[in-house]
This record gives structure tokens, sequence and C-alpha cells, in this order.
């Protein structure tokens, strides 16, 4: 089982979508057969066995063994991950594109950033699988807690400095076998799970004291190709 699957038919994700089938697939954590599951979920069997079918179809779930019990053989099923991420490719023609108006102050365009991050990730993990490879990454997960907006202006600054000098200290043009790499860093506030004071995306009045001056971006690299497939 894949720790994450990343779905890119149109017609898996709305299978994967469906409440009953959702319901199946985290279930399915732990193999199962269609009777398992029914007493699991509270469903008739026979509606397990047709929406296990469908899942089957579009690759969510896959055969684990068969087993006889007398003169019936029982089909157990596993899922094929632990989690499944939908692919913004899924919806192609109207999924964001950041080069269409890049903004480093905006919401919206952190949030197109990391839907094309989803796209390109998941592309690669579905050539790599198919190819029996793994795919070259390198990820970076941390939290920061300003005392106040200028701060987080002056972090904001110092980070965009550290990242162009080390943009154009490795960036090669002139070598053939290079291999172009992504390079994405955001920041954002922390959702809350609860109304704690100003919502996450209005302005708290230290905001509206020191507000963030723009970013000036890192020097633009010409994209040819996506990440290291090795």
């Amino acid at each position: 089982m894949l720790d994450i699957a990343v779905i890119e038919e149109p017609a898996a994700a709305e299978a994967s979508l469906d409440p009953i089938r959702s319901g199946i697939l985290a279930a399915l954590a732990e193999p199962g057969s269609a009777t398992m599951l029914a007493a699991r979920l509270g469903l008739p069997r026979q509606k397990v066995n047709y929406h296990l079918k469908e899942l089957e179809r579009h690759g969510l779930v896959e055969l684990a063994e068969e087993r006889r019990r007398g003169n019936v053989t029982e089909r157990v099923y596993r899922a094929t991950a632990a989690s499944y991420v939908i692919s913004p490719i899924v919806l192609a023609a109207v999924s964001p594109d950041p080069a269409r108006s890049p903004d480093q102050l905006s919401a919206r365009w952190l949030l197109a950033l990391g839907s094309r991050l989803v796209q390109e990730v998941g592309q690669l993990l579905t050539g790599a699988a198919r190819a029996g490879q793994r795919v070259a990454s390198f990820g970076i997960d941390a939290e920061v807690r300003f005392a106040s907006a200028a701060d987080r202006a002056a972090f904001a600054e110092e980070l965009a400095r550290s990242v162009a000098a080390l943009v154009g200290r490795y960036h090669d043009e002139s070598t053939p076998a290079g291999r172009t790499h992504r390079v994405v860093v955001g920041l954002h506030q922390v959702p809350t799970t609860a109304p704690r004071g100003p919502a996450p995306d209005a302005p708290d009045a230290a905001d509206a004291a020191a507000p963030t001056p723009p970013v000036q971006p890192a020097p633009a690299q010409p994209e040819t190709g996506q990440e290291n497939r090795r």
C-alpha cells in the first residue's frame, strides 16, 4: 500500500468523492471483504460489493487475496493507498495558472503555486511508479510565530534575499545534462480550528499599523523541466 496516491483521472476522482465509496476507502486501510465492510459500515453487502467493483475499476482498491469458505470464494480487498490527493489536472481547463497574475503578497497566488506543486509532483510520482523509480525531492516544513507584522515583513524580505542568492549561486544555464528544479517557498498564517480573534485572512491591528511591504522576487529562471526523476 502506498502512503499517498495521486488521482489524475476525472472518473476516478468522481468515484473517490462519493460518500459511500470514500467511507469504503477509509475502512480498507485494513483489508476486508464485502461482507466484512458491510458489517463495519452498516450497509447491505450487495451495495458494498457494487461500490467495491467501481473502486477497483478505477484503481483505488485492489484484490488482496481470495479465501475459500466452503463452496464460496471470499474476495478480500485493500485500498491502494493510505490516503489520496486529487490532482488539479482533473480540472485542467480551469486549474489556476501562477503565471497569470504573479503577486507575492496574494494568498490566491500562493494557492495557485500549491496547486501547480500538487499537479507536477503528482505527474512525477505517476511516471516514476510506472518506471519503477523514485522521485528525488526535498521539503521543509516549519512554523514561525511573529510578534508583529513588521517582523513578518522583515522575515519575508530576508527569506527572499537568501533564496535569490542561492538560486544565483547554483543555477547553471550552460550545463547540457542539467535538470531544472522548481523552488517554492510559501508563508501563510496557520488556520485555527475554532474562531479565535480575526479570521486568518483578515488584517489585525498590527497589520493595519505595519502593512507588509512588497518583497522583491528572486530572479526568474527559464522552466526547461520539472523535478529530477532520478
